[in-house]
């Protein structure tokens, strides 16, 4: 059974191009919004500031974040939120095109307009990944890219086969985003294995130069591993580690999954993507994109259930995203079966776009407004975005104690995402390392054996600062703690970080 095109919902009378263009203005203004009035999160001041030294690879993820993040300072000569958050705003809006591109050469354009729709109204893809100084921006930026490469060559009779080596180009540059980029060419292999009609592929030396080009544009990264003992490969590895047995985790990641992406985009997402299995051999246009997103749905969902470590939601992010032609596919009837009707799209349309637009401007807002003092006896009234907040206190505190730029003294921190608030704010001032086991990218660029001898100034949150006495004072000939420094928001305090004095660090 197959629909008409008119049976699709029409467009308010503007041609599809035209509206995509006119959605990636209208977003892209909400995200400069968003950039200009929020701070930075933990994980972005942590990138940011570990990013002042530029390098082949970082610990956490390659360094395709870090290197735009560096650039992004350096053209602008600064490292306020937007001008760091620009580049990948600039992404977002090149994810928006490409997705519209990749769902009209599989379908249609009318399919390709509401593909861009919902990948700018699901939270995790069109939000926060294309506005925070995140991996994921340029992972889906790329991905998209070399999918529509490889759906040129695959189902575009006259697609040239060198777009094998330009998919080849995108892959390596989404491996560069994230390791997650690998999932364009085991999608690909998976599809080519299972597709009769395009397993002759295989048979030619296109998608192997393809392949040797991403390899070799990845090599950065392996050099850097290889040079760090394999540092960043074995940390990431460690996330599939067993630990016990939970065989409810899936179905809690599975939720949350479908909250990051809104539960009925996610529910729309998983209908389409089944039955697209189902008709894998009459439409391998569906099949393709099953094959492209199916193993981080499928591995990070079923590797919460023995993992010893948290399994985060939005880990699956890009399977979903390499779906969203499907789910558009099927809303407009051109996947052979009408999911719902076009007045029932048109609501949920309407209602997806003014909660995600309501989130951001309400995010948007309480960052610019003061928050009330509930004092410490309402400790879950705290500020919600109190993480978004700069420490400019902690500088200026050193600063008036007279500790900014001694030449003897280091900063220290008891976490790397306190040692990434600490050296945002300071940007640059003076070297910030981490005390703690798990210091991840300042376990490389500050390692605290390089500070053997020295004196430390160490800051951390006052409530846990007992226990950091009894902790680190040991490695110090003498620690002692000194007045504590307030974090405002408004000129409301909102963090307590106590500061201690540490002479001689032991090996």
């Amino acid at each position: 059974m197959t629909f008409a095109p008119s049976a699709a919902p029409p467009l308010p009378g503007l041609p599809p191009r035209t509206a995509v263009l006119w959605l990636i203005l209208v977003t892209s203004l909400l995200k400069l919004i968003f950039a200009a009035a929020t701070g930075l999160g933990v994980d972005e001041t942590y990138t940011v500031a570990t990013s002042h030294l530029l390098a082949m690879s970082v610990y956490d993820h390659p360094p395709m974040a870090w290197w735009l993040a560096w650039a992004g300072a350096h053209l602008f000569g600064t490292t306020a939120p937007l001008a760091v958050r620009l580049p990948f705003i600039a992404l977002s809006a090149f994810s928006t095109w490409q997705m519209f591109r990749l769902a009209s050469v599989l379908f249609s354009e009318r399919t390709g307009v509401l593909a861009s729709f919902i990948f700018s109204c699901a939270p995790v893809l069109g939000v926060t990944s294309a506005t925070w100084v995140l991996p994921d921006g340029p992972l889906n930026a790329m991905l998209l890219s070399g999918a529509l490469c490889l759906a040129q060559v695959l189902f575009v009779p006259s697609a040239r086969p060198q777009l094998w080596l330009a998919a080849g180009v995108f892959g390596g540059l989404a491996m560069l985003s994230k390791y997650h980029g690998v999932i364009l060419f085991g999608g690909a292999g998976l599809f080519l294995l299972t597709s009769p009609t395009h397993r002759r592929w295989l048979a030619t030396p296109w998608p192997y130069l393809g392949g040797l080009l991403a390899a070799l544009m990845f090599a950065p990264v392996v050099v850097w591993n290889i040079q760090h003992g394999w540092a960043s490969i074995a940390f990431q590895g460690q996330r599939a580690a067993v630990s016990q047995f939970r065989p409810w985790m899936p179905i809690v990641v599975l939720a949350g999954q479908s909250a990051f992406l809104l539960p009925w985009i996610w529910a729309g997402l998983m209908v389409a993507a089944g039955r697209a299995v189902l008709n894998r051999v009459a439409a391998p246009r569906g099949w393709f994109l099953v094959c492209l997103g199916l193993a981080p749905v499928l591995v990070f969902t079923l590797i919460s259930a023995w993992s010893r470590n948290a399994v985060l939601f939005h880990w699956a992010a890009p399977g979903y995203l390499l779906w969203i032609p499907l789910l558009a596919a099927a809303l407009t009837g051109e996947s052979g079966v009408e999911l719902i009707s076009p007045t029932t799209l048109r609501r949920f349309s309407i209602a997806s776009a003014a909660l995600v637009a309501g989130l951001v401007f309400a995010v948007s807002l309480l960052a610019q407004l003061p928050w009330p003092n509930f004092g410490s006896n309402h400790p879950e009234l705290a500020y919600p975005l109190q993480d978004l907040v700069t420490w400019r206190e902690v500088p200026q505190a050193l600063k008036a104690r007279g500790y900014m730029g001694a030449a003897n003294i280091v900063v220290g921190a008891t976490s790397w995402h306190d040692a990434g608030k600490l050296d945002y704010a300071l940007d640059g001032a003076m070297i910030v390392t981490c005390l703690s086991p798990d210091a991840r990218q300042y376990g490389i660029q500050a390692p605290l054996a390089s500070f053997v001898g020295r004196d430390m100034i160490i800051v951390t949150p006052s409530s846990r600062v007992d226990d950091m006495i009894k902790e680190y004072g040991p490695r110090f000939a003498s620690i002692v703690r000194q007045d504590d420094v307030q974090i405002h928001h408004f000129g409301q305090p909102i963090v307590d970080l106590a500061v201690l004095y540490g002479t001689g660090l032991k090996p």
